[in-house]
């Protein structure tokens, strides 16, 4: 069965996680805290998860933030968007370069606020085909549903998809589920391994 379509994920994949680190690191000399400080703060605003899957807003989730973090809304704003992350412009570059070859997507678990943010900032909705966050659809990965989903709106079957993910739990269901999933590591690695899949 011949590939029809490709799907990113976007945190750790179509933005940098080195970019994370630094944002983090400056947020502690702000906040005066400790790595592990903020690390527990952070883990304190949804330890649920519900945010993933809509049933955290996000006014409820920065309202939360700023509580965690002891700022004001609009801060908890300001480190929100600075978590958004850095554009890996190498990979952003090949998943344009695929259409119209192929039907293209993002598959992403992002609280509301996130197609807000990425569309100001990266203009995904013209670059890809489909997008679907998880707080939109109320499904988060690795639930097979959400991977469903995804093959029905790009009118194809999991056979014909290939999906590119950083975390080994999302692809391990991707690929449970048949689709042509790849763990991303590195831009090279993946770009090399997506091309030898396309090409076999």
């Amino acid at each position: 069965m011949s590939i029809r379509a490709v799907a990113f994920d976007v945190g750790g994949v179509l933005t940098q996680v080195g970019h994370l680190h630094d944002v983090r690191e400056r947020w502690q000399v702000r906040l005066r805290m400790t790595a592990a400080e903020l690390s527990t703060a952070l883990a304190s605003v949804d330890p649920d998860e519900l945010a993933f899957t809509g049933l955290l807003t996000e006014t409820q989730y920065k309202a939360r933030l700023a509580a965690a973090l002891g700022q004001s809304i609009a801060q908890a704003g300001e480190f929100m968007a600075d978590m958004c992350g850095e554009l890996d412009a190498e990979l952003f570059a090949y998943l344009a370069s695929l259409r119209p070859r192929y039907a293209t997507a993002i598959l992403s678990d992002a609280i509301s606020g996130a197609r807000r943010e990425y569309q100001t900032r990266y203009r995904f909705e013209q670059l890809v085909d489909v997008i679907i966050y998880s707080c939109e659809v109320g499904l988060a990965k690795p639930d097979p549903r959400v991977y469903r989903l995804l093959c029905d709106r790009l009118a194809v079957s999991p056979g014909e998809l290939v999906f590119l993910d950083d975390r080994p739990e999302n692809v391990k269901g991707a690929c449970e589920l048949g689709i042509h999933a790849l763990l991303h590591e590195t831009t090279v690695q993946s770009i090399r391994a997506l091309e030898a899949l396309l090409a076999a």
